[in-house]
């Protein structure tokens, strides 16, 4: 068997080292056959760079690399002059962002020995080395940029440096237009996609093809992948579980697995993980749902019109669109009504579903210094999977009595049956439970529906003093699930906001 090329994110690499290699070049080629000026979004690790560092490798001549490979006898091959950026490292001051474009651009002067032009500022700099490098070769410039928005991203809380980032890389990306002469094609990559009028705008000519059908595959693995390619590494793997934990991705064609977890689920024995939540850290969404008081059961209900989904006002920063982009978030559905066009989104699989909910406790709970803890997911899982009603409202009194006092102070979220209703979500959600929020009835919404293997749960809170219990009955939400053949519990919920806990809970089995 080939080797997995954990950590390997470049394609020359790949290949001499006879690493294992799930074949792209289909859609390079058709991307270097239709477009001169390319933009592609795609959640972080999920293999922007070897896709980028493929087409460094098409536009370098190196032929014999592609042997076996779709674009093999398809393509001339040519060289030419590549220019390629990355930005990496840290960049949260206007200092270290400029060493890191000016860093990228000596190295690429060295690399095709350009003169070098350190007097010059960055984006002169950027400039005089696409002229310089065309006339040396004689020959129209490649330019690929990898994590274009990374310094933009890296500084999302902190306007001042954001902003300057913006105005840096915009400054930086329109003399790829503006030395349209001497480019022969550019291919930028990221995370987010920014309005055309925030970072694009000197480069208004270039093709977004992250939501085109026909490059939806063009990042991930698909399950034919799983089935073909990876099957001797995958032997005696539960494939079920394997989808759940890590499949659900789609943009537009196929569903396809996160690449990253499955490398690393192949190479650590099969080991169920949260490999690609663990790679980086979500502080900055968790930040936003805090200060938004964001109601967490309608990530199960997002709708989202086609303009906000394809970029997104960096001074207007939409928190759905924020979560589609960063990979938390995936395309459910496309709907057109008459001229419009309108995405569904979904939380793609078992993995982000309870590493981000279990965030959202931690942060809601300052999980560091209060009883939550392994012990307190594990009893509430087994009190839900027994039908035990003490275990789940003792398990429901804990959680709420971890709640520190600051959370409350200055504001009044307390009083708010959203707000204690996202606490509970996020609880369950953290312990893969199949959830349904704003569950929606012939007769109203069913606060939170748990739909286990054999039983069924029906939720409803109520701040104060109000019946949770009876509304349930009276709107009959159970009606709903008689059908499914299992054993259904009716559960109201009352809350003190003065107590911050719960002050009453009904139980019933329907």
């Amino acid at each position: 068997m080939k080797k997995l090329p954990i950590g390997i994110h470049t394609f020359s690499k790949i290949m001499e080292g006879d690493y294992l290699y799930i074949d792209k070049t289909k859609e390079a080629y058709e991307i270097l056959c239709s477009y001169q000026y390319v933009f592609l979004s795609r959640p972080r690790r999920f293999g922007k760079s070897l896709f980028l560092t493929t087409l460094q490798a098409i536009f370098e001549g190196k032929k014999e690399l592609f042997k076996g490979l779709y674009i093999y006898d398809k393509y001339d091959f040519a060289p030419y002059p590549v220019i390629k950026i990355v930005f990496s490292g840290v960049m949260s001051t206007k200092e270290s962002l400029n060493d890191v474009i000016n860093r990228n651009l000596r190295n690429n002067e060295e690399d095709l020995q350009c003169e070098r032009n350190e007097q010059l500022s960055p984006t002169e700099r950027f400039a005089a080395l696409i002229k310089n490098a065309s006339k040396k070769y004689n020959k129209p410039v490649v330019i690929l940029i990898d994590e274009y928005d990374k310094p933009i991203l890296d500084n999302i809380t902190d306007p001042a440096m954001r902003n300057y980032a913006r105005d840096t890389l915009k400054g930086l990306y329109e003399h790829i237009k503006y030395n349209d002469e001497y480019v022969k094609f550019a291919f930028l990559t990221g995370v987010s996609k920014f309005s055309k009028g925030s970072i694009f705008s000197g480069l208004n000519n270039i093709v977004d093809i992250s939501l085109y059908p026909q490059y939806g595959n063009i990042c991930g693995y698909t399950q034919t992948d799983l089935e073909t390619s990876f099957q001797p590494y995958l032997l005696g793997v539960d494939m079920e579980k394997v989808k759940r934990w890590y499949d659900g991705y789609n943009f537009l064609k196929d569903n396809v697995y996160n690449p990253f977890d499955i490398l690393k689920f192949c190479a650590n024995g099969h080991l169920y993980k949260n490999y690609w939540f663990e790679t980086g850290s979500p502080s900055f969404l968790i930040k936003l749902i805090q200060e938004k008081n964001y109601y967490l059961p309608d990530l199960e209900n997002i709708s989202i019109d086609e303009e906000q989904l394809e970029a997104f006002d960096i001074e207007k920063i939409n928190f759905e669109v924020l979560l589609y982009q960063s990979g938390y978030l995936t395309i459910r559905e496309k709907k057109q009504v008459e001229d419009a066009v309108f995405y569904s989104l979904k939380i793609p699989n078992f993995e982000v579903k309870s590493s981000l909910n279990k965030a959202v406790v931690s942060m809601l709970t300052d999980s560091e210094s209060t009883l939550i803890s392994s012990t307190l997911y594990r009893n509430m899982l087994m009190a839900l999977y027994n039908a035990d009603k003490d275990g789940v409202k003792d398990a429901l009194y804990t959680l709420f009595a971890s709640l520190p006092y600051q959370n409350y102070v200055n504001n009044n979220i307390g009083m708010y049956e959203g707000f204690y209703a996202s606490v509970v979500y996020a609880f369950l959600a953290s312990l893969g439970a199949p959830l349904i929020g704003e569950d929606t009835t012939n007769r109203g919404r069913i606060d939170l529906t748990l739909n286990m293997e054999h039983k069924i749960y029906i939720i409803e809170f109520k701040v104060g003093s109000g019946n949770a219990l009876q509304q349930i009955k009276e709107k009959k939400y159970y009606e709903k699930y008689r059908q499914h053949g299992k054993d259904i519990y009716l559960i109201g919920i009352n809350f003190d906001e003065k107590e911050r806990n719960i002050s009453g809970f009904a139980w019933e089995p329907f």
